[in-house]
């Protein structure tokens, strides 16, 4: 039976191992992807529509510009229910440059009875490029992270000295 964690998770899976053939999975055919990016260092459009589009957006063209993707819902995951809210944190890699990246932000759920997803808003507050000596700590720090729901008291925990890391923990705290 899918449940709306289980289409998060499996949305999560989707984005982080390029396997846009899993969305229709966790989205309706017909579900609305809307977008508010408060950072000129990522851009995606407004608003999408349809899950073919959605996987498009968010896995096809993402994958082919960023790698070791790895992002986590900060907290618990959903109980029962056709709403959610979680923060997220992201990290990953730019594959032309190598640089690492990392970002938070807001997901906005809603599903349907069935619990898939029908809306979806992310909100993106940050998105930081790193010097490229960044990259492996970065990665290593996200691998070494619960997944994919992250405790908030877990950020911290071998945390790169960074300070754009310790301001992304610091939003999220």
């Amino acid at each position: 039976m899918i449940n709306l964690q289980k289409s998060i998770e499996t949305y999560i899976r989707a984005k982080d191992t390029n396997r846009p053939f899993l969305i229709p999975d966790a989205f309706t055919a017909d579900a609305e992807l809307t977008m508010q990016v408060n950072t000129s260092e990522i851009s995606f459009p407004g608003t999408v529509k349809g899950a073919k589009a959605i996987s498009n957006v968010l896995v096809s063209e993402f994958s082919q510009r960023y790698e070791n993707v790895t992002i986590f819902c900060i907290g618990d995951a959903p109980a029962a229910g056709t709403a959610f809210s979680c923060d997220w944190l992201v990290c990953m890699s730019e594959k032309s440059t190598g640089l690492a990246r990392a970002g938070f932000g807001r997901y906005d759920w809603l599903a349907t009875d069935s619990g898939q997803v029908r809306q979806l808003r992310i909100t993106i507050e940050e998105m930081t490029t790193l010097p490229h000596d960044t990259a492996e700590p970065i990665l290593r720090w996200a691998d070494s992270l619960p997944y994919p729901w992250c405790p908030r008291e877990h950020l911290g925990r071998g945390a790169p000295d960074l300070e754009a890391i310790d301001r992304i923990r610091a939003a999220l705290a």
